[in-house]
């Protein structure tokens, strides 16, 4: 025997064919969530086998895409990257056009331009000498301020979860709003500025000519120049260059220090920028208060995933639902 839905509606209760001829305007905004609540139960209700087939159909369209996308990753690694950033670059400017969030619009624009610049600047032949500079500087920043705001709205959510926004007479729900909307915009430019930096990254460094993403490198790397930018790392008084510390690597290749950082916290890469021997982050960033750095930068690696194919895959699981009739 079939359940009755019931719900209470301004001091009465409305049974099953009553909920659509209530009048939604007359109701508080509890009472309407309730009717909503109680409609969708009684238009869904009988239909288990369907809604387990929805179950099945989503779990093995996650499970085939997970396989196709290690698989496109691993054989065509430079076309999934492509693919990826333009995803996560485009896929939230049509929920913000879509859901109105302006201030996320702006800020994606300045950003955008921004980045195409610096892009412009990096993919320039012949190279000029600030421009890798100028990009690592660039991402750099970038990458710390998604940081710092990642941070403060995950604070902003845990405070709110243990009511301490009462302290300041913050409404619960402006309060999670807010650190809500803080952990999204760290999370999303920290992982969108992390893919053009790697794909800016590998550009110069193939025209600076010291790195060649298969192969051999096409110059030779004498110990007084830093592959990563192409300029002097030892510099007398009387000469043009830059002055700064210098960083060995295990294979006793010399980097200018803020250069081979750049290139594996902000560039993604794991290997020297001439012999792609594997750099020890671990040995690189001994200071405990930098290792967190290495950490986010590997969260922002997973939550490519996330941003760039999740939409696209439950797209095509109602896709999937809706050419076989399911709803």
């Amino acid at each position: 025997m079939a359940a009755v839905v019931e719900v209470e509606v301004g001091g009465g209760v409305a049974g099953e064919r009553e909920l659509d001829e209530v009048d939604m305007s007359d109701l508080s905004p509890e009472e309407q969530w309730r009717v909503e609540h109680a409609r969708m139960h009684a238009k869904h209700r009988g239909h288990e086998a369907m809604h387990a087939e929805m179950v099945l159909i989503l779990i093995a369209t996650l499970v085939v895409a997970q396989l196709l996308l290690v698989q496109w990753k691993q054989r065509h690694p430079r076309s999934y990257n492509m693919v990826t950033l333009f995803q996560m670059w485009v896929v939230p400017l049509y929920f913000t056009v879509k859901l109105h969030w302006w201030r996320f619009l702006v800020i994606w624009i300045i950003f955008s331009a921004i980045t195409a610049f610096v892009t412009f600047r990096a993919t320039r032949k012949p190279l000029i000498q600030t421009t890798p500079r100028l990009v690592y500087k660039w991402f750099l920043l970038i990458y710390k301020i998604s940081y710092a705001t990642g941070i403060v709205g995950y604070m902003a959510v845990m405070f709110t979860l243990f009511g301490l926004n009462l302290l300041f007479k913050i409404k619960p729900e402006d309060a999670m709003d807010f650190g809500i909307s803080l952990l999204f915009y760290g999370l999303y430019y920290g992982v969108l500025e992390r893919d053009f930096a790697e794909m800016c990254a590998d550009y110069m460094a193939s025209t600076i000519g010291f790195y060649s993403e298969s192969g051999m490198p096409t110059k030779h790397l004498s110990d007084s120049v830093c592959a990563v930018c192409g300029q002097q790392i030892f510099v007398d008084v009387s000469e043009e260059g830059i002055i700064e510390n210098t960083y060995r690597l295990s294979c006793n290749h010399v980097f200018h220090e803020f250069c081979i950082r750049g290139w594996c916290i902000v560039g993604k890469k794991q290997t020297c920028p001439y012999c792609k021997e594997k750099v020890d982050l671990k040995r690189m960033f001994s200071n405990p208060w930098e290792r967190p750095h290495v950490m986010y930068g590997q969260l922002l690696d997973w939550l490519r995933y996330l941003v760039a194919w999740q939409p696209v895959i439950i797209g095509l699981v109602q896709g999937i639902n809706y050419i076989l009739g399911l709803e």
